[in-house]
This record gives C-alpha cells, sequence and structure tokens, in this order.
C-alpha cells in the first residue's frame, strides 16, 4: 500500500438499509454516520492464523470515529453497487496489503454512539478468514495505526479487562464468535 494512500472518503455513497436488508436508498459515509446514524450496510472480518491466533488493528488517530481504539482485523462499509463480500475483499487490500479466502459467519444489527460526534448505525456482515502465520502485512497508515496477533485466550483476556479502549462492534462480534462459533476462532 502506498505510503497514506488515502481509501475512505466522506462522500463515497453507502447503502442504506431497512431491518431486513432492503435497499432503501444511498447517502455519504458523512451523513450516514451523523447524530444517531443512518441503518447502513457494513462488515467486519476476523483473520485467524493457522498457528491459532487472530489479527487485531488499531484504527488510525485520523478516523472521526473510535480513532487510536482496537478492533478486529478489517472492518467497513460495501459502497453502492458493490456486493459484500467483493466489499470485504477490497478493504482488505487497502488496508492490510492482503487478501484470503472469506467465509460469512453471520448478519447483525447494531447502534453505537461516540460522543456528539456520531454514531455507527449499522447492519453488519461478519466474516472469517485463514491465513498461514507468515504472511506479511503491509497496513495503509491512513486506515491502521497498528497490528498485532493474539492468541484468542488473549483476546478473551483484553476484553475482560477493559484496559485499553475497544470498538463496541468488536466486543459484540467476539462475544458472538466465542458463543455461537467457537470452531472458527483459535481456542481460549
Amino acid at each position: 500500500m502506498g505510503a497514506n494512500q488515502r481509501v475512505s472518503f466522506d462522500d463515497e455513497p453507502l447503502i442504506l438499509v431497512d431491518e431486513r436488508d432492503n435497499v432503501v436508498g444511498h447517502d455519504s459515509k458523512v451523513r450516514v454516520h451523523r447524530g444517531a446514524g443512518i441503518l447502513h450496510r457494513a462488515f467486519s472480518i476476523f483473520i485467524v492464523s493457522e498457528g491459532g491466533k487472530v489479527l487485531l488493528q488499531q484504527r488510525s488517530r485520523e478516523k472521526p470515529l473510535w480513532p487510536l481504539y482496537w478492533s478486529n482485523s478489517c472492518c467497513s462499509h460495501p459502497r453502492q453497487g458493490e456486493e459484500d463480500l467483493a466489499a470485504a475483499h477490497r478493504r482488505l487490500r487497502e488496508e492490510l496489503g492482503l487478501d484470503t479466502e472469506l467465509t460469512f459467519v453471520y448478519r447483525f444489527q447494531y447502534q453505537a454512539q461516540f460522543d456528539e460526534r456520531g454514531a455507527e448505525h449499522e447492519l453488519c456482515s461478519v466474516y472469517v478468514g485463514r491465513l498461514a502465520d507468515e504472511v506479511e502485512i503491509d497496513v495503509n497508515p491512513t486506515e491502521v495505526a497498528a497490528w498485532r496477533w493474539l492468541e484468542g485466550a488473549e483476546v478473551d483476556r483484553l476484553i475482560a479487562a477493559d484496559a485499553e479502549p475497544l470498538t463496541p462492534w468488536f466486543v459484540m462480534e467476539w462475544t458472538r464468535l466465542r458463543r455461537d462459533y467457537p470452531h472458527l476462532l483459535p481456542p481460549a
């Protein structure tokens, strides 16, 4: 990824949906995140290594919502006319300089407020992908401040300790994956 290559834009057209995932319109990324947010499609990806670790990223300080918070491997939004899975692969390349097969796991709706700056209000598809241990990560610094591989038990302790800032969707998703899909994650 080129140094500081911008891949996310305030005016990118996101897909507005109802609770049943029917498209109801499109609007700019900046507008759908204002106030309490407008329900829109999103995706989250958890990358798990063959050695049993999960890749976490710390969001860039440039992010308007949840800057420098630790989160799952990659997350973003499909744009107008783009399917979720295609968008997920695009974003893996843009943020982490990698790609891998992704398995759809589940979809859920949530709303999370980040002070007066705005909110996420998403119908979010969750994917899990697998990588070999020694894959080079080439982060885009406009999107990712830092990254690290953690064992499943380390992620459990990180969430339980509540000592580092974590994105709310990451905590919700990890908790559900642990409960309902433990075979897809590193052992506890």
